[in-house]
Protein backbone atom coordinates (compact mmCIF):
# COMPACT_ATOMS: atom_id res chain seq x y z
CA UNK A 1 0.00 0.00 0.00
CA UNK A 2 1.32 3.73 -0.52
CA UNK A 3 1.41 5.87 1.68
CA UNK A 4 -0.43 9.74 1.00
CA UNK A 5 2.64 11.16 0.38
CA UNK A 6 3.37 9.01 -2.60
CA UNK A 7 -0.14 8.95 -3.92
CA UNK A 8 -0.39 12.70 -3.25
CA UNK A 9 3.11 12.78 -5.49
CA UNK A 10 2.20 10.33 -7.90
CA UNK A 11 -1.80 12.18 -8.65
CA UNK A 12 0.62 14.87 -8.90
CA UNK A 13 3.14 13.85 -10.98
CA UNK A 14 1.09 12.08 -13.56
CA UNK A 15 -0.48 15.38 -14.35
CA UNK A 16 -3.49 16.20 -11.99
CA UNK A 17 -4.55 19.40 -12.14
CA UNK A 18 -7.35 19.64 -9.80
CA UNK A 19 -7.42 20.87 -5.96
CA UNK A 20 -7.22 17.42 -4.25
CA UNK A 21 -3.59 16.72 -5.87
CA UNK A 22 -4.40 13.24 -5.56
CA UNK A 23 -5.76 12.94 -2.37
CA UNK A 24 -9.38 12.43 -3.65
CA UNK A 25 -8.44 9.09 -4.75
CA UNK A 26 -6.14 7.86 -1.77
CA UNK A 27 -9.10 9.27 0.97
CA UNK A 28 -11.65 7.08 -1.34
CA UNK A 29 -9.35 4.14 -1.05
CA UNK A 30 -8.90 4.39 2.62
CA UNK A 31 -12.69 4.98 2.98
CA UNK A 32 -13.22 1.88 1.25
CA UNK A 33 -11.02 0.31 3.29
CA UNK A 34 -12.40 1.31 7.20
CA UNK A 35 -15.98 1.53 5.85
CA UNK A 36 -18.44 -1.12 6.77
CA UNK A 37 -19.91 -2.77 3.60
CA UNK A 38 -23.92 -1.53 4.44
CA UNK A 39 -22.54 2.62 4.98
CA UNK A 40 -20.71 2.07 1.54
CA UNK A 41 -23.74 0.67 0.18
CA UNK A 42 -25.32 3.96 1.60
CA UNK A 43 -23.10 6.55 0.34
CA UNK A 44 -23.35 5.01 -3.11
CA UNK A 45 -27.56 4.90 -2.72
CA UNK A 46 -27.27 8.88 -1.84
CA UNK A 47 -25.00 9.59 -4.66
CA UNK A 48 -27.03 8.15 -7.24
CA UNK A 49 -29.94 10.04 -5.38
CA UNK A 50 -28.10 13.82 -5.74
CA UNK A 51 -27.43 13.29 -9.55
CA UNK A 52 -31.45 12.45 -9.73
CA UNK A 53 -31.96 15.17 -7.87
CA UNK A 54 -29.62 17.61 -10.01
CA UNK A 55 -31.24 16.10 -13.16
CA UNK A 56 -35.28 16.87 -11.74
CA UNK A 57 -33.82 20.60 -11.75
CA UNK A 58 -32.37 20.34 -14.74
CA UNK A 59 -35.21 19.06 -16.27
CA UNK A 60 -37.38 21.77 -14.46
CA UNK A 61 -35.30 24.60 -15.59
CA UNK A 62 -35.52 23.29 -19.42
CA UNK A 63 -39.10 23.03 -19.08
CA UNK A 64 -39.22 26.72 -17.62
CA UNK A 65 -37.07 27.90 -20.96
CA UNK A 66 -38.79 25.89 -23.19
CA UNK A 67 -42.40 27.66 -22.48
CA UNK A 68 -43.83 29.33 -25.62
CA UNK A 69 -44.63 32.61 -23.37
CA UNK A 70 -41.03 33.03 -22.74
CA UNK A 71 -39.36 32.64 -25.79
CA UNK A 72 -41.62 35.14 -27.31
CA UNK A 73 -42.78 32.35 -30.21
CA UNK A 74 -46.51 32.02 -30.84
CA UNK A 75 -48.26 28.98 -30.16
CA UNK A 76 -48.61 28.62 -34.06
CA UNK A 77 -51.49 28.56 -36.24
CA UNK A 78 -53.79 25.87 -37.11
CA UNK A 79 -53.97 25.06 -41.11
CA UNK A 80 -56.48 22.57 -42.49
CA UNK A 81 -54.90 20.27 -44.40
CA UNK A 82 -56.99 18.64 -47.00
Amino acid sequence: MTTAGEQSQAGHAAGCDCGCMGLGPLFACLVDQVTPKEAREHFHTARIEILKGIRSVIDARIDYLSRPSRTGQSTGTKVPVE
